[in-house]
């Protein structure tokens, strides 16, 4: 396997000080969308993940509803450093929302009974590889991202203000923009403590 530095798995990171100046255009963006979820694998082919990009106004709405929510959950005199770390996603270009049909997934278990335990399981694989596969392309364009899970605080809102099916199950959050910061170096465990090859 080729070591090149610039690979971009290696420079994959979560990036959380971002800016909404932009990279490259919206269509890019939605192109890198659309080849990540066509072509993510899921278990039987099943394609059960959905996807919403919002960007401008709408990612701004994304994060006011996020704060909105924790600020009833967290103390008035400890809410400072909540809203800091909610306005530095805010602060991006645009936000990933990825989801499950849920419909898609029941489907599967009527249909294979015998694998009915398995289907919510593989649909959260599919997804997993998915984000990974849309963290990874955008970085490729040049913006930061992280992932985020403000899921059950949330979801009931996202699905009223988008419009959204009552069967696609909100699985994370992906705020993205143009990096401001470096990330600290990562550190690794040693691969012999990770690894086992048996020849």
């Amino acid at each position: 396997m080729r070591k090149d530095k610039h690979a971009p798995v290696e420079n994959r990171r979560s990036i959380y000080a971002i800016s909404k100046e932009p990279v490259v255009s919206d269509e890019i963006i939605e192109e890198v969308i659309e080849y990540a979820v066509k072509h993510t694998p899921s278990a039987f082919n099943s394609q059960s993940a959905r996807v919403v990009l919002l960007l401008g106004e709408q990612h701004d709405r994304l994060w006011d509803i996020t704060k909105e929510a924790l600020r009833k959950r967290v103390p008035a005199d400890k809410f400072a450093p909540t809203e800091e770390k909610i306005n530095s996603f805010r602060n991006g270009y645009g936000t990933v929302l990825f989801f499950e049909d849920s419909s898609v997934v029941e489907s599967l278990q009527n249909q294979f009974p015998s694998y009915k335990d398995n289907f919510p399981i593989w649909s959260q694989h599919s997804n997993g590889m998915l984000q990974y596969v849309i963290w990874t392309a955008l970085g490729v364009e040049g913006f930061g991202a992280s992932l985020q899970h403000y899921t059950e605080l949330i979801e009931a809102d996202v699905e009223k203000e988008w419009n959204l099916p009552t069967e696609w199950k909100l699985i994370a959050q992906m705020p993205f923009g143009k990096p401001t910061a470096e990330p600290a170096e990562k550190q690794f465990q040693p691969l012999d403590e990770r690894i086992k090859v048996f020849k």
